[in-house]
């Protein structure tokens, strides 16, 4: 049976080992330590170390990857599988399979390489995304192509819901390339550089929202960003934080940022362009998620 060493961390690639070790014989788990959670800062493991313990598989967690290279190297798998590890791996690891290793990346690559791409996809207002199953190599992102498949992005998906979906794909996706790969079916299509473009992780200043861009921009980065890292802007030196909204129908000459109350129990933001953006749900400062409407009828004259 297939030795295979798997490399991930969040929920993500939780279906990916899942597929993984029904299937072959996982050797060894990779991801991330242990990380302090929430206010009481509560020490949690990553998704794929609790289904890897749940399933008795042997969990390896270095600070630093290259700590554990030599004990990777002696499990002798014929296969190294990587879903967003997070953390760089050397040729020494990359290399020593008999198969190499293998990358499930979620974008449509060179389209979207880092460690941001399906938040950037629906950010830059992309109607579908996808997966790419790639060689691992030392620069990132950028190793031959072995496999992809196209996702569509709706007006209705979020980070969250396009987390599912990619995350779902990539299982279904990598389980066709592996046979095909041991049977030397696959020719590898090298990516084209000059067409390469990035998605770093997000930085704060990126979490600010921009309503001097048209209310559809803004409406993609709100979705963009949630459930995590979440958009928000500020109001009298509170941030207000935004989970959900609509591209309203109505124009406005109101300067973009204006709240407009002209409609009863909504909170509508002029934007860009003279368009409009209607902010479903937020939270402010100190505050629960609520519905706008409730922010209206209670919280918003404190800052008018």
């Amino acid at each position: 049976m297939l030795k295979i060493i798997f490399m991930g961390t969040p929920e993500f690639s939780v279906p990916i080992l899942s597929a993984l070790n029904e299937k072959y014989e996982v050797v060894a788990v990779v991801t991330q330590p242990d990380k302090e959670v929430g206010r009481h800062r509560v020490l949690t493991p990553s998704p794929v170390k609790q289904y890897a313990v749940n399933h008795n598989l042997p969990v390896y967690q270095p600070e630093h990857i290259k700590e554990e290279y030599d004990n990777l190297i002696s499990l002798g798998a014929d296969l190294i599988v990587t879903a967003a590890y997070g953390q760089f791996v050397g040729t020494k690891l990359l290399y020593s399979p008999k198969y190499k290793a293998i990358n499930c990346h979620a974008s449509l690559l060179p389209k979207y390489r880092g460690g941001a791409p399906i938040h950037q996809s629906i950010k830059d207002g992309c109607d579908y995304t996808g997966v790419s199953i790639m060689y691992m190599e030392k620069k990132m992102d950028a190793g031959d192509i072995l496999n992809t498949v196209k996702v569509e992005i709706l007006d209705t998906d979020n980070c969250g819901t396009m987390f599912e979906k990619l995350s779902i794909a990539a299982r279904d996706l990598l389980m066709e390339t592996i046979p095909l790969l041991i049977e030397g079916k696959i020719n590898p299509v090298k990516q084209d550089e000059s067409k390469a473009t990035f998605a770093y992780n997000i930085t704060n200043e990126e979490k600010v929202l921009n309503f001097n861009l048209p209310a559809r921009a803004v409406f993609n980065h709100i979705r963009a960003y949630n459930p995590s890292p979440i958009a928000y802007f500020e109001l009298k030196g509170d941030q207000i934080k935004v989970y959900d909204s609509v591209v309203a129908d109505e124009t406005t000459s109101e300067a973009p940022g204006t709240i407009l109350l002209h409609r009863k129990n909504r909170l509508m933001i002029a934007c860009g362009e003279g368009t409009v953006i209607e902010l479903l749900t937020i939270q402010p400062t100190g505050k629960k998620v609520m519905q706008a409407r409730d922010f209206i009828n209670g919280g918003l004259r404190k800052y008018l």
